[in-house]
């Protein structure tokens, strides 16, 4: 995979990342972007759109001119570590001394970090461990001891922040309560641990424990308070925990500003250290977000670049105060394209300290790939000599361009497994998502690129918010919603397929859980996402032989339309996606074998209404094309003998052509477009009413399918347009 695909302006000497972090990646130094309050950066786009891939590039192109700390928030790995003592431990704080402990090694510009303001938080959390003892209590604090000073020579503590040598002496003065019978969590305890702390602290130290600990909620100035209740509160769980955690995150940023602050730092240190959180929408990532937004809103001030990921566009709903979508004002947004970084700064009015923490937020919009960046991913993957003058060639970037929407990740995917694929002329776009891949470093068989996509695009990146009852259905229940244009045909497939389970999800949970994965939406198609669409759609045909379940969802569709429409006006209005019911049940019969039903039904339905019937059409043909062979151009083109009247027959094939248009899994050009105006100037000069007023629709709907473009538009249609 090519880490920096799409990427290389926001990476590059004069890029954003170097403004933001100081410095670019080949050492010299830029001027600093934002600052001195900084606001938080989040990348924000669904699965595939690169956010962590961008975050990897960033880390392994700066790390080694600024301290850049890498951390994957989805990791089980802190949980994992703090279930020993989870009374001592949590998520957070494992992923907080993780980084400590990196940082403590750092060997760039300036030398390592230590962290005395963080390490007293630390240990006296330990005195919530299981047992409670003295001795489980300096066994667990000692875990943190490294943390505290910079080790110059060995066993010799360096700066002023602490007298002597620190390490052992937590141990060293508990154990004067060992072997007495002390209840767990003994404030005796509790004072020997702050004995020691303080005891040991020099005067600078002190006073900085003062301060910083005299400031906890609750403690009114006074250290040793703060520090008693930070550990009630995080023995407390729950929110009194979080409120912890997020003090002892406020401590390790005060660290490392306290590095670049001082003397030597000033002179020593160059551009900001920065933490890079991957999957921030994980629960451990929105707490650490929700930390620092909170305080720098509060008017903490620290130099740590803290980026983020976030699969919502709006960076996620805990940004906004709980206000309902349309209330929501818009956080600072960045798109690359644009050029330049927006100005950002914090309001100032008497509100600043109530508002909502998305105003300390930038989100940066993570780029789709351009035609041409896509065009030279194809061209890097090909693996033999192009034929026939490179119309394989780009014929499947067509395809790959159609299919990926620009999104990086399906891009990078589809042309490497079309890199020795070869797309028959007439192939519908999904025929490339058979094309077998192997993924690098992969020892297994070759699998369909599909299937690879599908795993790493949804079950790999499950919703946050989805309920564990719904994890092993949730790529079914997609599957099945792909057929699906609004709610109302949502909640009608769910109900079905989720009968015999006691827990249901509606469309508008499966939508709300949609939307926070980061997948658009669409006024036409329930699935909003042209390609994600097109892999569910390839999935459910090919769930069950000769493409059972599809063609059963869209008759379950069909028959549901046809009870509603059923006694009321041939033109009764939909309240969905459909101008009308009638509509609405023609497009499922279409797409489910019932073609020459359809194309009854808009020959009677045709004269005098010429307007409307446009309308109708195109609704009903905007639909998928079942798998397997594909008479449609033949059709189209009056090849196909068909039946009736020359209305009919006309009708016939025009709907074929509408469809092949409308699909947009294939390429229309000057033939489809020629066939679309030659048979609606047919159907114009023909004796009904209002048939000359089709001659204005030829002209219109030639040039649109000549150009490839949308005959009825849509959110998806439109972003697809964009991206050629």
């Amino acid at each position: 995979m090519c880490e920096e695909l799409g990427f290389e302006k926001l990476l590059g000497e004069e890029g954003f990342f170097a403004r933001l972090l100081g410095r670019t990646p080949s050492g010299a130094g830029r001027d600093l972007l934002y600052g001195p309050d900084l606001p938080v950066v989040l990348l924000t786009g669904g699965p595939g759109m690169g956010k962590g891939r961008l975050l990897r590039a960033v880390r392994d192109r700066f790390a080694a001119k600024v301290p850049v700390i890498h951390l994957d928030c989805a990791s089980p790995v802190y949980a994992d570590r703090a279930d020993p003592e989870p009374g001592a431990r949590s998520a957070t704080t494992e992923a907080l001394v993780e980084v400590a402990r990196r940082l403590c090694t750092w060997q760039g510009t300036g030398g390592s970090f230590a962290f005395p303001r963080l390490f007293p938080g630390l240990a006296m959390i330990a005195t919530g461990v299981t047992e409670g003892t003295p001795e489980a209590v300096a066994t667990e604090a000692e875990r943190y001891e490294g943390l505290a000073q910079k080790q110059r020579l060995r066993g010799l503590g360096a700066g002023d922040f602490w007298r002597g040598v620190l390490r052992g002496a937590i141990r060293n003065l508990l154990t004067t309560l060992s072997g007495q019978a002390l209840d767990p969590y003994s404030a005796a305890v509790s004072n020997a641990l702050l004995d020691a702390l303080f005891e040991r602290a020099a005067p600078r130290g002190r006073a900085e424990l003062e301060r910083l600990y005299g400031a906890y909620p609750g403690a009114a100035g006074q250290p040793r308070i703060g520090l008693r209740i930070l550990a009630a509160d995080f023995r407390a769980g729950g929110e009194a925990r979080e409120v912890a955690e997020s003090f002892l995150f406020r401590a390790l940023r005060e660290d490392l500003e306290a590095a670049y602050a001082s003397p030597s730092g000033w002179l020593r240190r160059v551009g900001r250290p920065a933490m890079l959180l991957d999957h921030a929408e994980s629960p451990l990532g929105e707490r650490l977000l929700r930390a620092v937004l909170t305080d720098r809103r509060a008017g903490q001030r620290d130099r740590v670049v803290i980026v983020g990921t976030a699969r919502r566009a709006d960076g996620g709903a805990f940004l906004h105060g709980g206000l309902p979508p349309e209330e929501v004002a818009p956080a600072a947004e960045y798109r690359p394209a644009d050029g330049a970084p927006p100005a950002w700064s914090r309001r100032t009015d008497g509100a600043a300290d109530r508002a909502p923490l998305a105003d300390g937020v930038v989100l940066l919009r993570m780029p789709l790939l351009t035609g041409d960046q896509l065009r030279r991913e194809t061209v890097r993957r090909q693996q033999r000599a192009e034929p026939e003058g490179g119309t394989n060639r780009r014929r499947i970037d067509a395809a790959v361009a159609r299919l990926s929407g620009g999104r990086p990740h399906t891009v990078i995917r589809l042309s490497a497994a079309a890199a020795a694929f070869r797309m028959p002329a007439d192939a519908n776009d999904r025929d490339i998502l058979d094309a077998p891949l192997r993924l690098p470093g992969d020892d297994t068989l070759e699998r369909p690129v599909a299937d690879v996509l599908l795993r790493e695009l949804i079950l790999d990146q499950l919703p946050v918010r989805l309920p564990t009852e719904h994890q092993a259905q949730w790529l079914d229940l997609l599957s099945h919603l792909s057929v699906a244009h609004d709610t109302e045909c949502a909640d009608v497939l769910l109900r079905h397929h989720q009968s015999g389970h006691v827990h249901h999800l509606t469309a508008h949970h499966v939508s709300q859980l949609l939307t926070d994965t980061g997948w658009p939406t669409c006024e036409r198609h329930f699935i909003g996402d042209f390609g994600l669409r097109q892999l569910l759609v390839h999935r459910l045909y090919g769930l069950r032989p000769g493409g059972a379940a599809w063609y059963a969802d869209h008759h379950l569709l069909r028959d549901h339309y046809a009870e509603r429409a059923a006694g009321e006006a041939p033109d009764a209005q939909g309240d969905g996606a459909f101008r009308s019911l009638t509509a609405h049940r023609m497009n499922h019969h279409l797409v489910s074998g019932g073609a020459d039903d359809v194309v009854s039904h808009l020959a009677a339905t045709l004269p005098g209404r010429p307007g409307a019937w446009c309308a109708d059409l195109l609704e009903i043909a905007q639909a998928p094309y079942p798998g397997g062979a594909d008479a449609r151009r033949e059709r189209a083109q009056g090849l196909v003998a068909a039946d009736g009247p020359p209305l009919r027959r006309t009708v016939d094939q025009l709907l074929h052509a509408v469809w092949l248009c409308e699909e947009r899994t294939r390429p229309t050009g000057k033939e489809t477009a020629r066939t679309l105006a030659k048979l609606l100037d047919l159907l114009s000069i023909m004796d009904f009413e209002g048939a000359g007023r089709l001659s204005r629709t030829a002209t219109d709907w030639s040039g649109l399918a000549e150009n490839e473009q949308p005959l009825l538009r849509c959110t998806c249609t439109e972003q697809l347009r964009r991206r050629r």
